[in-house]
């Protein structure tokens, strides 16, 4: 067997979704964590940011994807990617992401980097990101998908914090398209 049929014939009708049950933040949180290695390393010897974005990118969906229990997520907008520190060879860099809102077929995921010196025992926050996913059906059309719910009042919070952010970006879009 092709080892892509596996691929595209694994969710070729994708799972019902109950859009009735709402989901909480804690439900789709998830972290991630890769040792640097050389091959990660840029010119100046730290690891590449390159390398720290696709960690990012790649740790989200799976929030994403866990939230919409959709198969298909895409990434639709980075929003304010802040490098703070680097990360060196031989850190375990760690990717911590929660769900911080989600609208009819978006969500935001929100994403916290740290870079852990084992020998040193020292961990540093070395970016931070939000990352806007949409999650597609069969057609690889918009798919509609689970209200995110706050389980407290801190997750209500994060996800009140979030809807603001998502009007002020809606602002800025308007504003632009009156630039072009």
């Amino acid at each position: 067997m092709n080892p892509f049929d596996r691929i595209f014939t694994r969710y070729k009708n994708f799972p019902e979704v109950d859009l009735s049950q709402g989901r909480s933040i804690a439900y789709s949180r998830s972290s991630t964590r890769r040792m640097m290695e050389l091959i990660d390393a840029n010119g100046h010897g730290n690891v590449h940011g390159g390398v720290i974005m696709r960690m990012v990118d790649e740790s989200a969906a799976i929030v994403a994807i866990k939230h919409s229990q959709s198969p298909t997520v895409v990434t639709a907008r980075v929003e304010r990617f802040d490098f703070l520190a680097p990360a060196f060879i031989g850190d375990v860099v760690t990717v911590h992401c929660t769900m911080n809102y989600v609208g009819r077929t978006s969500m935001e995921v929100g994403v916290e980097v740290t870079a852990e010196d084992l020998i040193a025992r020292e961990t540093r926050k070395i970016a931070s990101s939000y990352v806007i996913y949409v999650a597609l059906d069969e057609d690889r059309k918009p798919r509609q998908v689970p209200p995110l719910v706050p389980a407290d009042e801190e997750e209500a919070k994060v996800i009140e914090l979030a809807r603001q952010r998502r009007e002020r970006r809606k602002k800025i879009d308007e504003e632009f398209k009156h630039l072009l």
